[in-house]
C-alpha cells in the first residue's frame, strides 16, 4: 500500500464502501468522499460506512464532486497518492430524461476530481466506468478495442465521455489513468434499485418481479469482492492510459439467475414479463484477458456462492425478519 492515502469518491456506496473497507484492511489510510444524496435512502449509505467509520486510518468528507473548490481543498489537505473515482449517478433506466443531472455529476463532477488530482500530483487515477458503454455491440465477448460510440442512454454516454477525457489528460500531462468497465456487480450492500436486490426483496415480500423478454436476456454477473480486488490491483499498477474490463466472462440467463434466488429464499417469484426497453442490450459478456494480463485479475466467486452471500447479508442487515430458509 502507498505511504500517502488513497482517496475514494462515492465511498458510502455499494462498491465504494466495500473498496474503502478492503483498503483499510490492506493497511490504509483512506480518504472517503460522498455527498450521501437521496438517489436511494441515505441511511443505507450511512450503514455501509458503519463497520469502518471509526477506523483511525479513515477520514470521511460529506462533499459533492460538483463543488470544485471543496474537492480541491480536500486534495490539498491530504495529498492522496492514488484516486479511485467511483462517485456518479448510476442507473441506465433512471438516467433517461435526466441528461443534465448526469452531465453535471458524472461528467463535470469527474472533471473537478481529475483536475484536483492533477494539481496535487496524484500518481494513479482509476475511473469506474461501465459495461453499458458497449451498447448493442455485436462483438462477443465485449473487448476493450470496441469503439463504443453508440451508448443507449445518458448514463453510459457520460461514462464514455469521461473515458475519452481521461486519454486527453494522459496525453497532455503523462497522467496515469486507468478505466475499469464494471460488469453487473452484485453482492452485500447492493443498491436497492439493482436487479439482484430488487428480485430478492420482491420474492421475500411476495411482490411481482418483472423480467424483460421473459428472462431470456443474459448478464455477466460479477461479485463485488472480485471487482474490488481488480480496483486495488489497478490502484497499485501505473499503466499510462488503459481501458480494462472487470467482469466474470460467464453470462447467466436472467431466468436462471432468478431461479437461484428463488432457491435461496425458498419461495417462487411472482413473475411478470415485458419487452426490454431500448436502453437494455440482450447480453453482456466481458473479455477479461486484458485484466488477467495487466492486473493479474482472477474472479473467484461463482454466481451461486455470490448470491448466497447476498442473501445472508440481506437477512442480517436489510430485512432481518426475512425467512431463514
Amino acid at each position: 500500500m502507498p505511504d500517502r492515502p488513497i482517496l475514494v469518491t462515492g465511498a458510502a456506496g455499494f462498491i465504494g464502501s466495500t473498496l474503502a473497507q478492503a483498503l483499510l484492511q490492506h493497511g490504509g489510510p483512506v480518504i472517503g468522499i460522498d455527498n450521501l444524496n437521496d438517489y436511494y435512502d441515505p441511511s443505507r449509505k450511512q450503514a455501509n460506512l458503519e463497520p469502518f467509520k471509526n477506523d483511525a486510518g479513515f477520514s470521511f468528507y460529506r462533499a459533492d464532486i460538483r463543488d470544485a473548490q471543496v474537492i480541491s481543498d480536500i486534495f490539498a489537505r491530504h495529498r492522496p497518492q492514488a484516486v479511485a473515482h467511483l462517485a456518479a449517478y448510476g442507473g441506465v433506466h433512471y438516467s433517461i430524461g435526466r441528461m443534465q443531472l448526469y452531465h453535471d455529476v458524472n461528467l463535470a463532477g469527474s472533471i473537478n476530481v481529475i483536475e484536483a488530482a492533477l494539481a496535487h500530483e496524484v500518481e494513479m487515477f482509476v475511473f469506474a466506468s461501465t459495461s453499458s458503454v458497449y451498447g448493442n455491440t455485436t462483438q462477443l465477448p465485449f473487448v476493450e478495442t470496441d469503439p463504443c460510440n453508440q451508448p443507449l442512454a445518458p448514463y453510459p454516454a457520460t461514462k464514455k465521455a469521461v473515458e475519452v477525457l481521461g486519454h486527453s489528460y494522459h496525453n497532455l500531462h503523462a497522467f496515469n489513468f486507468t478505466v475499469l468497465r464494471f460488469f453487473s456487480v452484485y453482492g452485500p450492500r447492493g443498491r436497492p434499485d439493482m436487479m439482484p436486490y430488487r428480485v430478492t426483496d420482491a420474492i421475500v415480500r411476495g411482490e411481482p418481479v418483472t423480467l424483460f423478454d421473459a428472462g431470456q436476456m443474459r448478464r455477466d454477473w460479477t461479485y463485488v469482492d472480485d471487482v474490488v480486488a481488480g480496483i486495488i490491483a489497478a490502484l497499485e499498477t501505473p499503466l499510462g492510459y488503459q481501458i480494462i474490463n472487470l467482469g466474470r466472462g460467464e453470462p447467466v440467463l436472467m431466468a436462471d439467475f432468478v431461479g437461484l434466488i428463488e432457491q435461496l429464499v425458498g419461495s417462487k417469484a411472482c413473475l411478470q414479463t415485458m419487452p426490454a426497453p431500448a436502453s437494455e442490450p440482450k447480453i453482456t459478456c466481458a473479455d477479461i484477458s486484458k485484466a488477467r494480463q495487466l492486473l493479474d485479475y482472477n474472479p473467484k466467486t461463482t454466481v451461486g456462492d455470490g448470491l448466497a452471500r447476498l442473501w445472508d447479508w440481506y437477512r442480517r442487515h436489510a430485512c432481518p425478519q426475512a425467512s431463514s430458509a
